[in-house]
């Protein structure tokens, strides 16, 4: 099976690109070829695309109170954990 010739590096170096679509056909058209077959691409660049929409609306989610109350839990557990503990002397 041959492989693309784009390599993860390049493409990343063109995301911003790809995504603003300003890049010319055929680099669009390797690129895409790329992400058709590299998954770890292809979830860089749809976070990356989720995370830029999210911020271009403006917009606040606010989170479940449950949700909130674990993910607070979750970090103060984590601050307890990676205090050192004090020995005594």
């Amino acid at each position: 099976m041959e492989t693309a010739n784009v390599k993860c590096t390049e493409f990343l170096k063109e995301l911003t690109d790809y995504l603003e679509g300003s890049l010319t056909e055929s680099t669009k058209a390797e690129l895409d070829e790329h992400l058709h077959w590299c998954h770890e691409c292809h979830v860089v660049m749809n976070t990356t695309k989720k995370t830029i929409e999210i911020y271009r609306d403006n917009e606040i989610y606010e989170l479940p109170e449950s949700l909130r109350t674990r993910l607070h839990q979750a970090i103060m557990n984590k601050c307890k954990s990676s205090k050192p503990s004090k020995e005594k002397a």
